[in-house]
């Protein structure tokens, strides 16, 4: 499933929110949750460390990794600015519904308004929902149109 939003910036600009961790932690954390960034290396083969915490009073998501939280292990595999990133994705834990590596492509298109930023995510974990993921990128999506406007 693709998720798409138009965010009213360039699409070098959109595309550097991406790499910057201060930015990243701006906008990337859903619905009221909050991030942490463990390490940051932004080239081709490197990749981040995120832990990303549920608001307290949380009750219609639980976490991935713990009660309250999920961690990522994020590998760049393409950077290629400013039209397109591929991430390759692990959660971090022992819940085998959630293990493997799940694949997020992000796709920056100049449009009307701004930059068209369309995220296509494939090979899920069997415990992910893909309408729970949907909704997380949109969520994160508003996050980010809200940095630039």
């Amino acid at each position: 499933m693709t998720v798409a939003r138009v965010i009213p910036a360039p699409p070098d600009a959109v595309f550097a929110a991406f790499l910057d961790p201060d930015k990243l932690l701006a906008w990337l954390p859903p619905g009221g949750m909050t991030g942490t960034i463990q390490h940051f290396d932004a080239r081709a083969g490197g990749g981040y460390r995120m832990t990303l915490a549920y608001p307290a009073g949380e009750t219609r998501f639980k976490g991935k990794t713990t009660a309250k939280e999920d961690v990522v292990d994020v590998r760049f595999v393409v950077l290629d600015l400013p039209r397109r990133i591929v991430e390759a994705v692990r959660f971090a834990g022992g819940d085998p519904a959630f293990a493997g590596e799940m694949t997020i492509a992000i796709d920056f298109r100049a449009a009307a308004g701004g930059t068209e930023v369309a995220f296509t995510s494939s090979n899920l974990p069997p415990g992910l929902k893909a309408q729970d993921n949907d909704e997380g990128t949109r969520l994160s999506l508003e996050n980010l149109a809200r940095l630039f406007a």
